[in-house]
């Protein structure tokens, strides 16, 4: 090992890291920025090496040795960010896959071949999950509760334990730490969408996976659509054997994106953090709004409810774009009820507190003031709909 070697393997914070990761062996290899992979198939003359490799893999799902062999078993390119991610998030290893469903549908499928199909989860859950726990799509069998109440919701057949946290749309928070105790051997699933490695590590607070909509923060710039698991390696072996059955990999092109996406998080996440919370408490203050949410730990989403009509705020912004999705270097708006919890039953939606005029925000890089100036003439619209039929109530400060 070189002095350089030294350097690589020391502790390094997380915002060198966000920019090193995944790519220590470029130097090495005369390269600055990292290559894409687009190869499908790769060439190999030792059919024996490839029968042994392949053999290994389906085994136990560890990464072949040597040179890549199909692009459904791994990619060069995927495995920088694979690597950077779980370099961020502290874990062993991570896993890529084509969206954050296609993610949580893997780890379903890892826990139900094992016989463990029962899920215990807190709401509210992204939309798309909740959709995909309650129907049993992948033969699951859910069990809701709060996080006071998962220990006694495990069962002899519990192989999952999953909560959202700061949640989506509400932005309410879980005491992981807890919650992770109160799982004992079964797994806890974190989805980290929203406060991202920067704000929050579920791993240091007992959490065994690590869930990302990678096409969010990661990528930052809503031109990626990706998931990914960070766990640990024997886990991350079952992933890939379930990613290579059922098809459900990240093209290079995404995994190169991703890695770009990732050395400017640190940078994205605290400065949107600082304009969101700025704006939550403008909303605070604002006679229009009912009641605003941000989370205790900070980040860049804004739930609010108004006393008016929100539909009319979605109509009325001009700089904001009216859009699904988060983690964009642009503002967005939406109305959940209406979009990413449509799918919810009405009744479980506004039961986990996704009002019918509650409306969350995904806070870009934009000025602060121009942000406001542009959210204040929005909520003009729903003046004349306020004190009429209004959910909740103004709050003296952001509600957690």
């Amino acid at each position: 090992m070189d002095a350089h070697d030294d350097v690589r393997t020391a502790p390094r914070a997380l915002a060198t890291e966000a920019v090193h990761a995944g790519r220590d062996d470029l130097a090495r290899q005369g390269l600055h920025a990292p290559p894409i992979d687009l190869s499908t198939t790769y060439p190999s003359y030792d059919s024996r090496g490839e029968a042994a490799r392949i053999d290994a893999f389906a085994a136990t799902g560890a990464e072949p040795d040597g040179p890549p062999v199909y692009g459904r078993l791994g990619n060069p390119t995927v495995a920088r960010f694979e690597t950077a991610l779980a370099r961020l998030e502290g874990t062993e290893a991570a896993v890529a896959f084509a969206s954050g469903m296609a993610a949580l549908s893997a780890v379903l499928l890892v826990r139900g071949s094992m016989g463990l199909r029962h899920v215990v989860a807190v709401r509210p859950l992204y939309g798309c999950s909740d959709h995909l726990l309650t129907a049993g799509l992948l033969g699951s069998e859910v069990t809701w509760t709060d996080p006071a109440g998962v220990a006694d919701a495990l069962r002899p057949d519990t192989g999952l334990v999953l909560v959202e946290s700061p949640a989506n749309p509400t932005l309410a928070e879980v005491d992981l730490r807890a919650v992770a105790h109160a799982c004992g051997s079964v797994p806890l699933l974190v989805d980290n969408t929203f406060a991202t490695p920067v704000l929050q590590r579920p791993a240091e607070q007992g959490a065994r996976l690590v869930l990302h909509s990678a096409t969010k923060y990661l990528g930052g710039h809503g031109d990626v659509l990706a998931g990914v698991v960070a766990c640990d390696e024997e886990f991350a072996g079952r992933l890939r054997q379930v990613r290579f059955a059922t098809g459900g990999v990240l093209h290079p092109l995404a995994g190169y994106l991703l890695l770009r996406g990732l050395s400017t998080l640190p940078v994205r996440v605290r400065a949107a953090s600082a304009t969101a919370a700025e704006l939550a408490r403008r909303l605070t203050a604002d006679p229009r709004v009912a009641r605003v949410h941000y989370p205790r730990i900070g980040g860049a989403m804004v739930a609010f409810e108004v006393h008016g009509d929100p539909h009319e705020v979605i109509a009325g912004v001009r700089l904001i774009t009216p859009a699904v999705s988060l983690g964009s270097v642009d503002t967005l708006i939406q109305h959940p009820a209406s979009i990413s919890h449509r799918i919810v039953d009405a009744e479980d939606r506004r039961g986990a507190g996704v009002g019918d005029r509650l409306l969350r925000m995904s806070v870009g890089l934009e000025d602060v003031d121009d942000l406001w100036s542009d959210l204040d003439q929005a909520l003009k619209r729903c003046e004349t709909g306020a004190g009429n039929g209004a959910t909740g109530h103004r709050a003296p400060a952001p509600a957690h």
